[in-house]
């Protein structure tokens, strides 16, 4: 999400930045991604798990209230499910900070300075007579 956003890995966003602003946002931007990677993980392998479970049960070979075992793995892969939006939800939150920092600093760099000479007066040029043809 960081490098299609972005166009870089959010580790790499770190060694960017000096000390400041942007460097803080960048590495709450790396922390946010391992936390979303770490929750995708769980997340998955908490389905697959489920997913197993059922397909022995389907064929037959286990029990689907054996020590409700299915009771546990759908509440862990609910539980995870809602804490892996929340992380995609603040990773987004973190993603738009850091532009929205960076993109000031960039503006602030870009925008012309003020000139100590006054601006000169504007050239007022009088209209073109219109040729009057009969």
């Amino acid at each position: 999400m960081v490098h299609e956003t972005l166009g870089t890995s959010a580790h790499t966003l770190s060694r960017l930045h000096d000390d400041g602003p942007e460097r803080v946002l960048a590495d709450l931007l790396h922390t946010a991604t391992r936390h979303l990677d770490h929750v995708h993980e769980q997340f998955t392998d908490a389905a697959k798990h489920a997913a197993s479970v059922l397909t022995r049960a389907a064929s037959g070979t286990r029990s689907i209230n054996y020590l409700g075992v299915l009771q546990n793995s759908g509440t862990q892969v609910d539980i995870l499910a809602a804490r892996r939006a929340d992380a995609v939800v603040r990773l987004k939150e973190t993603i738009d900070a850091y532009r929205e920092v960076t993109a000031a600093k960039v503006t602030s760099r870009q925008a012309p300075r003020p000139r100590n000479t006054p601006p000169s007066t504007p050239t007022i040029t009088p209209p073109a007579r219109a040729a009057r043809g009969r």
